[in-house]
């Protein structure tokens, strides 16, 4: 390749690429960038004083035990949010998938609470939590409801699980649908004529021949479960007795109300270590059997 070709290339990239580099640098890279280094400070948010106090900070997160707990919490409430919402999305795109009539109507209502915001989210299921599922309770008999879920330490856990569900489902089931769309037809007609069932043909059909698409939503809901805030505010305020407290919920109180910006910010750290290990973790493990299929 001739210099000036060399220079053609360059300037085409930098007009398509550049401004997209420039953004995520400005961002996401400056930003963590600066947000490690204040990790090794005691920065006062007020008066924008700080001096380095080396691993102080990490010390402090690791002696936190109600951090430690609240990331317990936060792990669990994960693992229960990525099952059920790719559980549900999973079943449903198998459904409408089936060119049956009105399947495209199904999929927008499925995927419109995925376009509605957290706080609004959060709102909406609180009323329903809080008044309409008590007094539907209340007139049929129905134990389960007659007192708000949110009220209740364990049952304020799986409303925090049902809504995050609920918004990840739409999302995740067009990712399936789109998995599903690439198995061959004379695949399946082939299985059905040798006389496979319906549930034969999606575990030795369907699940190997979609794994690239499971691998995608299970890293998005295990990323977006683990940065929840927005719904945690809105639905429980970690309540009650801060017994839903989420990760996110308590390093934004750490850093922002209780003015320890440094030790809020070496949480979010640890938060993301944990975070990126999970997610590439069960990427590595579930492309492995996308090898082997």
């Amino acid at each position: 390749m001739d210099r000036k070709q060399l220079m053609r290339n360059t300037g085409t990239f930098l007009l398509f690429g550049g401004p997209s580099i420039i953004a995520f640098t400005a961002v996401v890279v400056i930003p963590f960038i600066l947000g490690l280094y204040l990790t090794f400070t005691n920065w006062d948010v007020r008066t924008a004083d700080s001096t380095l106090i080396g691993f102080s900070n990490y010390v402090e997160v690791f002696k936190d035990k109600v951090f430690l707990g609240q990331l317990w919490f936060t792990l669990k409430y994960v693992f229960f949010t990525v099952i059920i919402a790719n559980a549900a999305a999973f079943f449903i795109a198998l459904t409408l998938t089936g060119g049956g009539k009105g399947e495209q109507w199904l999929r927008t209502g499925f995927f419109t609470p995925n376009l509605i915001g957290g706080i609004v989210l959060g709102y909406l299921w609180q009323t329903l939590f809080s008044q309409v599922m008590p007094y539907l309770g209340e007139k049929y008999g129905w134990a389960w409801f007659e007192t708000s879920w949110l009220t209740n330490t364990d049952t304020a856990f799986w409303a925090l699980v049902i809504t995050t569900s609920w918004q990840l489902i739409g999302y995740l089931m067009i990712i399936y649908i789109a998995g599903f769309s690439g198995v061959p037809n004379d695949v399946l007609e082939a299985a059905s004529i040798d006389g496979a069932n319906r549930t034969a043909i999606i575990r030795r059909i369907m699940l190997p021949l979609t794994v690239p698409a499971i691998v995608i939503c299970i890293f998005i809901s295990v990323s977006r479960s683990f940065l929840t805030y927005d719904i945690n505010l809105a639905l429980t305020k970690g309540g009650p007795f801060n017994s839903t407290e989420l990760a996110t919920y308590h390093i934004v109180q750490k850093a922002f109300l209780s003015n320890q910006y440094g030790v809020g910010q070496a949480e979010a750290v640890v938060l993301f270590a944990v975070v990126a290990i999970i997610a590439l973790t069960q990427s590595y493990l579930l492309k492995k059997l996308e090898v082997e299929s």
